[in-house]
């Protein structure tokens, strides 16, 4: 893989990262007052996210290049999808948990694509690294959803 198009994969994950980082920071604003833990789980994912990108852009300075600093548009428009939809639901913890795994589902993604790339080991390993946060993301966005559908239904 050319150094550019490295950087280019590395900047597309800085962005989903940046995503990430938001997407969490906005449901931990708009779950509800009763459920700390979930503002918690969220600040903490957000948190995770941040690091992730940090540790990239620092990998696309060691490579040459000029890192992202800013979110993709449609994290931005997902973003803006949990307010509107957290605004008519009247913040609703499953409503704003399904956004978060939506988020997160991206997120898969972006990291599959990158993986599926001839990527140079020590780069790879990291990415992997990262890929493996991300699936915990979303098991753990998954799970906190479950348990609010449970408990809806009991």
């Amino acid at each position: 893989m050319k150094n550019d198009q490295l950087i280019d994969t590395l900047n597309d994950l800085i962005q989903i990262s940046k995503d990430g980082e938001e997407g969490f920071r906005v449901c931990a604003e708009d779950a509800s007052e009763r459920q700390a833990y979930y503002k918690n789980q969220f600040l903490e994912r957000s948190q995770a996210c941040g690091q992730s990108a940090l540790e990239l852009q620092n990998l696309v300075r060691v490579l040459g290049g000029e890192p992202t600093n800013h979110t993709t548009v449609s994290g931005a428009l997902h973003r803006q999808w949990i307010n509107i939809k957290s605004a008519i639901v009247g913040k609703d913890d499953e409503a704003i948990l399904n956004e978060c795994e939506r988020g997160e589902d991206a997120a898969v993604n972006a990291y599959r694509k990158a993986l599926a790339k001839d990527l140079p080991s020590d780069v790879r390993l990291i990415i992997e690294r990262q890929y493996q946060g991300v699936l915990a993301n979303h098991d753990r966005v998954k799970a906190l959803r479950d348990q609010v559908r449970a408990k809806k239904a009991a």
